[in-house]
């Protein structure tokens, strides 16, 4: 076993901000940059999914940015491999938002164009959006050897035992990024004495998880960056990483005519096959992130390696994301147009199946791979790793039941969003009449304030039906549990997929739900000839023990393919409906540990699939 280490290797490369183009224009290869973006709400200071005008916000504040050739440009080596240079067309974006409630919420956009993107056109909701809490590009050069100079004590210092070596090539100029001389006081187990030091030992961390879990004879290098990157009072891009070149037809390669990034090839190949003088994966994080008054005040990284982030973004984990994605978590094809690059394949293409017909995305057109990356949830994977995995790690899925006389055409079974407050559901059903809270003159019940007298008695040893808006989830749940209720279901007030709901207050005791925008309107429809006090539809929340969280009738994880959508996050990314969440959903969770397999994740699992 060889030890995971970071070298710190110092060279300069003016890596540009994230800008935008619209997703018609977009290539094969830009497809494949991805991010996460945050946003602060004005109104509450909480971080949250950005809007429209906040991306628009972002992009005067980009610096100058490297163009990506119109068409990827295909090198065949001496040995008959093909060589393809990704570069920015590479990356997966990060970026945060803060909603009204002073929340963050993260998701993953495809590259520059996308970061921005992201923000001008409203993405689908996802288990971490406006209401769900987080506390928490870019022209790259040829490589130049030449050692950093870091202040004695942590230009080497080593990370833990590991069957891969990780090797951080050091992109900053003297006195910025890495090697910003700003004292910072030691934290979270980071013993860091600068900002720059403090940067690269979160980086060494996050490298040596991925380092104790990967196999490879041929070190991984990483060129990586801390640079200014586009960022308003309420949105930040927070940083980006992907595979730096892909190839195809390399020595010992599993497949032929098949697309692998660059750092899986060189282990698969047993010698390094990159480019001379180039990094396997480029990585480039936001420097001013929570620093000034334009860039998310309040809520910086956070660059302890214990991951007590509290209200900060905890840059461990947004590492492990960003890194999985450069070392293979990403097709390589277009899932807007469904064009495979060059008509290669990704070898992710043999792993994506549709499981509403059991085809590989290999099989199909690219019309039919454009359907099957909006379907809802007709994407899954089929690698044997993960499929043998999922039962280790996620648990029951959460379910609604309606039933009862009056229930008609609305009884039935719906999918739900866990909470994160109060009781789990479990296999003993919590039951009761479905009754309405109706507090606002259109006829919706917020359920922000106590309620009313009428309210009360309606919902009191019932299940309340509210609807999301204006307050905390956590709120609606402390007032219906105030007048009586057992149960709260919270109905959409946009359309969308299920997501969850945040918030944390232990004095809630109750179970709640979180259904979509038509499956209330359903509900309300079935609610129309209730009394004050009995509906006739019965609400049942508990887990269904034959159904694993996010996963098809064959037990297989789906993949994230929102009805609309979602570049950067669509396909190459796990469902939201995953549960405990993954580190692989298009949207950073608050409650991630810093780990990437079994029994808590299926991040590793899928690296192996694909020949780690």
């Amino acid at each position: 076993m060889s030890s995971s280490r970071f070298f710190a290797i110092l060279t300069f490369a003016a890596l540009c901000a994230a800008t935008v183009f619209t997703a018609s224009a977009q290539s094969a290869e830009q497809q494949q940059q991805q991010g996460l973006v945050v946003a602060r709400d004005p109104q509450t200071g909480q971080l949250r999914a950005p809007t429209p005008a906040e991306i628009k916000a972002l992009s005067p504040q980009q610096p100058p940015t490297l163009q990506a050739p119109a068409q990827p440009s295909l090198v065949i080596n001496p040995d008959g491999s093909r060589r393809v240079h990704m570069g920015e067309r590479g990356l997966v974006y990060s970026v945060v938002s803060r909603d009204a409630e002073g929340k963050l919420s993260r998701q993953c956009v495809r590259g520059e164009d996308a970061a921005t993107e992201s923000v001008t056109q409203p993405q689908p909701a996802a288990k971490d959006n406006e209401d769900t809490a987080m506390n928490p590009a870019k022209r790259f050069s040829r490589l130049k050897h030449a050692t950093a100079a870091f202040a004695p004590g942590f230009a080497g210092w080593t990370g833990a035992q590991a069957a891969a070596t990780i090797t951080i090539v050091n992109l900053n100029e003297p006195g910025v990024g890495f090697n910003d001389p700003t004292p910072a006081t030691p934290v979270g187990g980071n013993p860091g004495e600068t900002l720059g030091q403090q940067r690269l030992i979160a980086f060494q961390h996050a490298a040596d998880i991925w380092g104790e879990k990967l196999t490879s004879s041929v070190p991984i290098r990483i060129g990586a960056s801390f640079v200014p990157l586009p960022c308003s009072a309420n949105s930040a891009v927070l940083g980006s990483a992907g595979a730096n070149e892909i190839f195809a037809d390399f020595t010992n390669a599993p497949r032929s005519n098949t697309w692998y990034p660059s750092a899986l090839a060189s282990k698969l190949a047993g010698s390094d096959v990159a480019t001379a003088g180039q990094p396997h994966i480029i990585a480039r994080f936001n420097s001013r992130l929570g620093l000034f008054p334009d860039c998310l005040p309040g809520s910086g990284f956070y660059l302890g390696l214990d991951n007590n982030f509290g209200n900060q973004i905890d840059l461990v984990t947004v590492l492990l994301h960003e890194m999985g994605h450069g070392l293979g978590f990403q097709t390589y094809t277009d899932d807007e147009t469904g064009a495979q690059i060059l008509g290669i394949p990704s070898i992710w293409d043999y792993y994506l199946i549709d499981n509403r017909n059991e085809r590989l995305w290999v099989e199909m057109t690219d019309a039919e791979r454009v359907a099957s990356a909006i379907s809802g949830k007709g994407l899954s994977w089929n690698g044997p790793h993960v499929t043998a995995a999922v039962p280790r790690v996620l648990a029951a899925r959460s379910n609604l039941a309606i039933s009862g006389a009056a229930a008609g055409g609305a009884a039935g079974n719906y999918d739900v969003g866990d909470a994160s407050f109060g009781p789990p559901l479990d296999e003993i059903p919590v039951s009761g009449q479905l009754m309405p809270v109706v507090d606002q003159a259109n006829g919706s019940g917020l359920a922000c304030t106590a309620l009313s007298p009428l309210n009360a008695l309606a919902v009191r040893n019932n299940i309340a039906l509210v609807d999301r808006g204006t307050c905390a989830f956590v709120d609606k749940a402390r007032n219906v549990q105030a007048a009586g209720a057992i149960g709260m279901v919270v109905a959409d007030n946009m359309p969308g997929e299920v997501a969850g709901m945040s918030g944390n207050d232990p004095s809630v005791v109750i179970p709640s739900v979180r259904i979509t925008q038509s499956a209330g309107l359903a509900l309300k429809a079935a609610l129309r000839s209730r009394s004050r006090t009995r509906s006739g539809v019965i609400a049942s929340l508990a887990v269904d023990p034959n159904r694993l969280a996010g996963t098809d009738p064959q037990h297989r994880i789906l993949m994230y393919t929102p009805t609309v959508n979602a570049p950067g996050s669509s396909v190459s990314h796990y469902t939201t409906d995953a549960k405990p969440n993954q580190l692989m959903e298009p949207s950073i969770n608050s409650d991630l540990q810093h780990v990437v397999s079994p029994p808590y994740d299926l991040t590793f699992p899928l690296l192996r699939d694909i020949g780690w």
